[in-house]
């Protein structure tokens, strides 16, 4: 399986991560999913709490979207591993992290449901 993310949504996921540090982000992953899983898009899920130490939203109050892949959120603390809630409460097939300082691509981590680490590549 190949993970392909647009380029202006990185450069979008750490402008916005700047922007809100030091408290968490969280965003939803939208795209299409297949062999190969398309990231092409960024959604604020209504509710989002963006708070230090912590980030949330309200999976129901999420239209029934099946072009949501997962979920992004950030770790201000600099940590690109995944803690014990994101392994225990997965949200879609893949969680993506963005990791302080928000410079660059090498900031980004992303995990599959069992917490693998998964490689991605980044697409104009």
């Amino acid at each position: 399986m190949r993970i392909k993310v647009r380029k202006e949504l990185i450069d979008g996921i750490l402008a916005y991560s700047k922007d809100i540090h030091p408290r968490e982000i969280i965003l939803l992953l939208r795209g299409k999913a297949g062999n190969d899983i398309e990231v092409n898009e960024l959604v604020i899920p209504p509710g989002a709490t963006h708070g230090l130490g912590f980030s949330g939203f309200q999976p129901y109050m999420l239209p029934f979207d099946l072009s949501i892949l997962g979920v992004l959120h950030s770790h201000p603390s600099g940590s690109s591993s995944p803690s014990v809630h994101d392994l225990n409460h997965p949200y879609g097939k893949i969680t993506m992290i963005a990791t302080y300082p928000y410079r660059s691509i090498d900031d980004i981590t992303i995990f599959g449901k069992g917490g693998e680490k998964l490689r991605f590549e980044v697409v104009s």
